[in-house]
This record gives C-alpha cells, structure tokens and sequence, in this order.
C-alpha cells in the first residue's frame, strides 16, 4: 500500500514539475517577447512567483496541519492550472499585459506554497524513516531530469509555437496532477478537536526552528543562497535573451543545466555524504557553490555560452547537495507534529529571499547590466561556507553526531 501510494504521489509531482519546468522557460519568454518588458519589470515578475512565500508561509504551517493534506495538494493544482490559463485566454483575446502576468505569479505563488507544504509533510507519512535520504535524492533526481528536460522542451517549443501557446503544457500537467492526486488516501496532520490558536502554534515552529543548532544555520544558509537564486532567476533569461542575443531554444538548453547539474547532484549526494560525513559535505558543497556562482557570467561569445552552463551546472551540483541533506534532517530530526511547521517556517525565512533577490537584483541590472548584477550576487554566495563553518556544523563528521537537548517548551 505504502509503495503504491508513494509511486502515485511521485508521478502527479513528477508530472506538475515538468509542465512547471516548461512554464517557466515560457512565462518569461512571453514577457520578453511579447511585451517587451525591462529588466525591473523581469524582477517583479520573479518577485512575484516567490511572494507568497513571505506573505503565507508561516501561516501555511498551521493550515496544513489542520486540513487534509490531500483537499489542499488538489486544490493548489487546480488554482495554477486556472491561473496559467487565464494568459493565453488574455493573449488571445488582445488584452494580456505585464500587469496580467504579475498576477498571475503571484496566484501560482499562493497555490505553490500550500502544495509544497503539504507534498513535504506527506511524504514522511508514507515512506519510512531509512528510505527518507534515498527517497529525497529521487524526488531532487526527477526535479533534475524535469528541470533538464522541461526549459529545452519549452524553448523549443517556444521557438515552433511562440511563448504564450507554450504555457497550455502548463496547465495539461497541472490537471493531470490533480486527477491522480484524488485518488490518494485523505490524511490529516492531527485529529479534529480543540486546537490552540494560529499564533501560538506559529511561534512554536519558529522558536523550534531558531533555536536549533542544526536546522537554524542550515536556514540561514538557504536564505543566503535563495537570495542569488532569486536574482538568478530573474536575470538569466533577460541576461542570455538580451546581452548575449540567445535564440529561445538556446535560452532553454542553457537554462535547463540547472537541471543536469541537479541531476548529477542527487545521484552522488547519497554516496557522497555516506564518504565524507553529512556535515562535512554541505561545508565542502557550500564552497563548490561560490566557484560556480562567479564561472557564470563570465566570457563573451560562444565563451560566455560555455562559462554560462558550466557555472549554472556546479552551482545546481552544490545546491541540490545542500537542499538534500538539510531537507532530509529536518524530516528525521523534527518531531511529527511540529513538521509542517517546521518546513513552513524555513520555507518562509530561505524562500522569502527569492523575491527580494529578483527585485534586487531587476533594480540594479537597468543601470550596472545583468553580466556585472549577476557577479556581485555571485560574489554573495561566499556568505554560505560562513554560515556553516561558524556554527556547531564546523564539528560535526554527520549532522546527527549532535543529538541536541531540544527544549519541550519552545
């Protein structure tokens, strides 16, 4: 049961990924494209994809502790799907604007936060405590191989059909998801009855979080890097489309080793922290995720080409270290009922960085250019192995040699 469930679950996420992954090769491209937005208007436009993150994320904790977990992944699938659709109906009808689409990231924004929280809480439900790392790595090898895969797919796509037609794979997998997802058990986070109030549950998975001596520092440290993700994200697409003239379907290819660097990264995170120890690797990681960072706006030509996808593939190598191993502790390490409150108070703090990276970095591209924005934000990353190295990670072999007293009241 546990096994078919699980694989049920993998295949409607593996599904909304990559039609996600499609969509956003094609969101921006119809921003460039189509509107002809600014690199400002770019940054909104990421700012918006990851608002919800600062806004709901706390509050997300408690609701997918209290609903059930299913109702909330189905209804979050269906909100996108109407959200994304609403582009080519505008389009189509000659009313689509910026304005448009910055609502329409921000209702995708809402819809991701509720789903991711509660698709993370499912998980340790169904699959148990020692397949947690190794169900992890498979969950970052098919987010990989949907992020390798999906920009490709979608800038060839974009380059056969046009930007806005692209998004309809969108919101086919968004439904697609939805329909397999209906037909997994209903669980709840905990049985019906009196519940303290929002609040008071809120700041118990903020003092867990922030008091922690693993999982704080291991928040921080995805803050920092979530930070030049967010300007990452913002700045690529108008970065390669716009300094470095890029055709849509080389724009794909380039974005999308993201993913092979991902997928290169989950498949040796499990070997990887087994041979150098689990702390140890996300300090050795941090550091691989600073060279990367700085490799990729480097070069002109087809130099800058190489430099691109060679520095977005380490960068992605580290991250998905970083994000696997940190995301694996919580699960193991946090106790059941404070889980979803856990990963909504990281979500909240690490994901909330994305949108002020965008905005920062679409702000300072206008005058500076993407090439020299995209250094300094490299240069930022220098912040992550600081993290680490002065926190009780520096002396630790694996992140569980420290079995730390957690004080019941929080």
């Amino acid at each position: 049961m546990k096994l078919t469930t699980f694989w049920r679950w993998w295949t409607a996420s593996a599904t909304s990924q990559l039609g996600s992954a499609v969509g956003r090769m094609a969101l921006p491209l119809t921003a460039l494209t189509v509107l002809h937005a600014s690199a400002f208007e770019m940054g909104l436009i990421t700012a918006a994809t990851y608002l919800a993150y600062l806004l709901i994320s706390l509050p997300a904790g408690v609701i997918v502790h209290r609903l059930p977990l299913r109702g909330i992944q189905v209804g979050a699938d269906l909100i996108r799907a109407l959200a994304v659709a609403s582009v080519p109906l505008a389009w189509w009808a000659g009313l689509l604007t910026i304005a448009q689409l910055l609502v329409v990231a921000l209702v995708i924004s809402f819809a991701n936060v509720l789903f991711d929280v509660a698709n993370q809480t499912f998980l340790p439900e169904i699959v148990p405590a020692e397949q947690l790392q190794s169900r992890n790595s498979l969950i970052s090898g098919t987010h990989a191989a949907n992020d390798l895969g999906g920009p490709s797919l979608g800038g060839l796509v974009v380059q056969l059909l046009g930007a806005v037609p692209t998004l309809l794979v969108d919101v086919a997998s968004y439904l697609f998801s939805a329909s397999l997802l209906r037909t997994l058990p209903a669980r709840r986070s905990e049985p019906a009855g009196h519940q303290p109030p929002m609040t008071e549950l809120i700041r118990e998975g903020w003092h867990y979080v922030t008091r922690h001596p693993i999982i704080g520092p291991a928040m921080w440290d995805a803050t920092a890097t979530n930070l030049v993700c967010g300007a990452m994200l913002a700045l690529f697409p108008y970065y390669l489309f716009r300094e470095l003239h890029a055709a849509p379907w080389l724009v794909g290819l380039l974005i999308a080793t993201d993913g092979l660097g991902t997928l290169v990264g989950a498949m040796l995170t499990t070997r990887f922290t087994r041979r150098v120890g689990t702390a140890r690797a996300l300090i050795i990681a941090a550091f691989v995720g600073v060279a990367g960072a700085l490799i990729i706006p480097l070069g002109t030509g087809t130099t800058a080409f190489v430099a691109f996808a060679a520095g977005n593939t380490v960068f992605a190598i580290s991250t998905v270290v970083l994000s696997v191993t940190t995301r694996t502790y919580r699960m193991t390490a946090s106790p059941p009922h404070l889980l979803s409150r856990v990963i909504a108070t990281v979500k909240f703090v690490s994901w909330g960085a994305i949108p002020l990276g965008g905005l920062i970095a679409g702000a300072l591209a206008g005058p500076l250019g993407a090439r020299t924005t995209l250094l300094l934000f490299g240069a930022l990353t220098a912040i992550s192995p600081v993290i680490y190295l002065t926190s009780k990670v520096r002396g630790l072999r694996d992140l569980t040699d420290d079995v730390p007293a957690v004080l019941e009241k929080v």
